[in-house]
């Protein structure tokens, strides 16, 4: 499974990202610019030593990393999406793409994907959002234990 990062900004966040992908066996993609650098003392901190066990790699656009990674298809969640994530057939060759904290995925990102394709996380009303470390979780572990938690125990 593929973790995209689109232009993330707080540290301690990917920090996170980066431990969950590396006990699931994810591969984490951050898509520039970052609001940190990859040796910022807080992201450190919150990977711990996950770090040196994810596959992280960071790619200069969406499309440079979508040539990369190449998915089956490409899973957006954003508030401001219909089609709740728990609705969907997940698939390890899926990517997931997730915003950044702060302002989350551009409109004309969300709008180059079918509307199957854009997924949401249910909320109360009138909260803005999950902490991204948190969503990521959420949607991630769905998908791998629809996988039978593949490679995992």
């Amino acid at each position: 499974m593929d973790i995209l990062l689109y232009e993330p900004e707080i540290p301690p966040n990917t920090g996170n990202i980066m431990r969950l992908c590396a006990n699931i066996g994810a591969r984490l993609h951050l898509i520039e610019p970052l609001g940190f650098t990859l040796e910022e003392r807080r992201l450190r901190r919150a990977g711990l030593d996950y770090r040196d066990w994810a596959q992280v790699r960071t790619h200069e656009s969406l499309a440079a990393c979508l040539e990369v990674v190449q998915p089956t298809r490409l899973l957006a969640l954003s508030t401001r999406s219909g089609r709740c994530y728990a609705d969907v057939t997940f698939c390890l060759t899926d990517a997931l793409l997730f915003g950044p904290e702060t302002r989350g995925l551009p409109v004309e990102v969300l709008d180059s994907l079918p509307p199957d394709q854009r997924l949401r996380i249910p909320m109360q009303p009138d909260n803005r959002s999950l902490n991204l470390s948190n969503a990521v979780a959420v949607v991630a572990f769905e998908a791998w234990r629809q996988a039978g938690f593949a490679g995992g125990y």
